[in-house]
């Protein structure tokens, strides 16, 4: 077990990453990159501030590197490559967790020095928020995060509706049936809702949505080819 979590970014994402991994940790602290920002709520969390032009002498001063696991977490992409990559000139062996928005970002965070890629969308800042209330999926989002598993994230548009015509998203059993997990529905017009929102639930699988959805690689590609669409 790691013993100190350091998360990069004030934003909607800290607080269910810090909620998700603080049994974990000993001890985590934030840094926002506004110090108006690190006025507002904090969770009991003294926010701290920093800026992208650090040499990080005060990060290693006040922390034994070797025991951190760094979270970045600044939605603004361009800052969080940059992040990204002073961190990894400056400690070579520090693990990086990245969150990206498309496989783009992800494929430069990974160049920059990222150990790890957490992918989400610009739709589903919500998604996250509700998808840690459910065990399961905190489970299933820590073991991604720590590569205890070959658990993937992936988005899969829905081309034919053969197989779930006429059916809402609660009608079916996503792991027992197909072997994976269906986080949200992001429909047509860019909306997204949590799968078991009572929205989702009220809402007929069309063609055209797209599921993101967690699961083992072929168990992700069986689903892709039921739905007929693509994955991302």
């Amino acid at each position: 077990m790691e013993k100190i979590a350091l998360i990069f970014g004030y934003n909607d994402y800290t607080f269910e990453i810090e909620k998700n991994i603080k049994f974990h940790y000993e001890k985590i602290y934030i840094y926002a990159l506004d110090e108006e920002m690190a006025q507002k709520e904090s969770y009991g969390y003294e926010i701290q501030t920093f800026d992208l032009s650090e040499n990080w002498d005060e990060l290693r001063r006040s922390v034994e590197i070797d025991e951190c696991v760094a979270f970045c977490m600044l939605e603004d992409m361009a800052e969080n490559i940059f992040l990204t990559i002073s961190l990894r000139d400056t400690f070579k062996n520090l693990k990086i967790v990245a969150l990206s928005q498309d496989k783009e970002s992800a494929d430069k965070l990974l160049l920059a020095g990222a150990t790890t890629i957490l992918p989400t969308t610009q739709t589903t800042a919500n998604v996250i928020v509700e998808m840690l209330e459910k065990p399961i999926i905190t489970e299933v989002l820590h073991n991604i995060l720590y590569e205890k598993s070959n658990l993937k994230i992936a988005q899969i548009r829905v081309s034919s509706i053969e197989s779930f015509d006429g059916l809402y998203p609660s009608d079916i059993d996503w792991s027992r049936e197909h072997g994976v997990i269906v986080l949200s529905v992001v429909r047509e017009d860019k909306s997204a809702e949590f799968i078991y929102s009572s929205k989702a639930k009220h809402h007929q699988i069309k063609t055209g949505d797209v599921f993101v959805v967690v699961g083992y690689d072929k168990d992700i590609v069986d689903f892709e080819k039921l739905l007929g669409g693509g994955c991302d």
